[in-house]
């Protein structure tokens, strides 16, 4: 690929090059992460919103100010407001962790980005960064 100039690759540009490598394994692992959160997130959601428009069609037949809410096998017996912030609470959770994901995604773009311009300045077209 290059124009057959031989670079000397030091020390601190192996570690580059190594860094460079599980930053991108990284950057992949992050990225099927957050393709598998958001499809879990949508299929939940789905799920979610029929359970809750059957829900919502109970309480409305209910004239009880308490209902049983079920917390893995056990029934607990709160208000109607205090589901409704749970499930609020549940889906504000996912959401950050999609937020957290998606930081740490950019944090790991940026960092490649930084050895890209390093190992690029040296090597120039006798190293392949890209993916095909």
């Amino acid at each position: 690929q290059g124009e057959g100039v031989e670079t000397e690759v030091t020390w601190e540009d192996q570690q580059n090059i190594n860094a460079f490598g599980r930053l991108n394994a990284k950057f992949h692992d992050l990225e099927d992460e957050i393709k598998a959160k958001k499809a879990q997130c949508w299929l939940r959601n789905q799920e979610l919103a029929e359970n809750l428009e059957d829900a919502s069609n109970e309480l409305v037949l209910s004239d009880e100010e308490v209902v049983r809410y079920q917390i893995g096998e056990v029934f607990g017996h709160l208000s109607k407001e205090e589901i409704e912030s749970k499930l609020e609470c549940l889906k504000e959770e996912s959401d950050r962790e999609l937020g957290r994901l998606a930081e740490e995604k950019d944090e790991v773009v940026s960092k490649m980005n930084e050895l890209k311009r390093v190992l690029y300045a040296k090597f120039k077209d006798s190293i392949n960064l890209e993916e095909e």
